[in-house]
């Protein structure tokens, strides 16, 4: 008969290599880019995430719900025992129809929205069609971002300032502001922000603009919901994880080749690894947390 101890070592995993940290070389892709075209998929916990009913009878909007962080979060938020809706561009419908089938799977209600969140209108109406399909709205991850890498801020075209703080800022803003008439006492707003909030690479600087607002908006926007509503509002501080935005012109391609070596895991992080940070602070383990920004870096440290 094993001991406690022998038993505590065996579920003991060295998180360095938990997950490779070598891949075949990834072709690139153009912007949003699919995680099925992905030579290296992401793990979004499909095969390993188990819920433990945190969530049960709560309902959330995901915005950019189809691939990478925001997939893993929404099939995590179903095997809580979550319904899910999630928003997304067009292009991405069949990375959407994976995760769309992956929350039907864990038996909650899977709620598809395609369309463009740089535009108001869409914004809007996202909202709406979440709160009618799923009979109300207690959930929302500010999770839909665009990364396109410039060599400089010279390279920078208005266009595609523009398009990013569009997807971005906007976007989250206009969702957010949407959202909260519908969401009562106890609900919760979490934003995905980045490990470049605090330390911008040179060819994301625009995207890196944006996941500091990001920050500040959640920390501002805590002070005001949740003494006069009651909704707490956090957010998620990811570094360097494996993800379709990578090659789909988020990164140069040397820096695709060689991602996450430079982390002191010395390896890219998985989506999968990021979704129970989403689940705590949806659920009532963090009913005293609100205003903070939690970092999952892989070990990089933010103020």
């Amino acid at each position: 008969m094993k001991n406690a101890s022998s038993l505590a070592a065996m579920a003991l995993i060295d998180p360095r290599t938990k997950y490779p940290s070598e891949f075949d070389k990834e072709d690139r892709q153009k912007d949003p880019g699919l995680d099925v075209k992905m030579t290296t998929e992401p793990d979004l916990g499909q095969s390993t995430y188990k819920g433990s009913g945190k969530l049960q009878g709560r309902r959330a909007l995901i915005t950019g719900g189809d691939s990478g962080i925001g997939a893993a979060t929404a099939i995590a938020f179903a095997r809580e025992g979550a319904d899910v809706a999630i928003a997304y561009l067009p292009e991405e419908q069949e990375d959407a129809e994976r995760i769309l089938s992956a929350i039907e799977d864990a038996g909650q209600k899977a709620v598809g929205i395609p369309g463009d969140l740089r535009e108001l209108s869409v914004c809007e109406e996202t909202v709406q069609k979440a709160v009618d399909e799923l009979g109300g709205l207690d959930i929302l991850v500010n999770n839909a971002s665009r990364q396109v890498w410039n060599d400089g801020v010279l390279e920078i075209s208005d266009e595609d300032f523009d398009a990013t703080m569009k997807t971005n800022i906007y976007s989250a803003f206009r969702v957010t502001k949407a959202a909260v008439p519908h969401m009562p006492p106890g609900s919760s707003i979490i934003f995905s922000t980045s490990i470049q909030a605090y330390d911008p690479s040179k060819e994301l600087l625009d995207y890196a603009m944006t996941k500091a607002a990001f920050n500040n908006f959640a920390k501002g926007l805590s002070g005001e919901l949740l003494p006069s509503k009651g909704i707490r509002v956090n957010a998620v501080a990811p570094g360097p994880i494996w993800t379709v935005i990578q090659p789909a012109e988020g990164q140069p391609e040397e820096v695709v080749d060689n991602f996450g070596k430079g982390s002191d895991m010395g390896r890219p992080g998985q989506p999968a690894e990021l979704a129970g940070a989403y689940v705590f602070l949806a659920s009532e383990d963090a009913s005293y947390v609100s205003g903070e920004t939690l970092a999952v870096t892989g070990g990089a440290l933010t103020p």
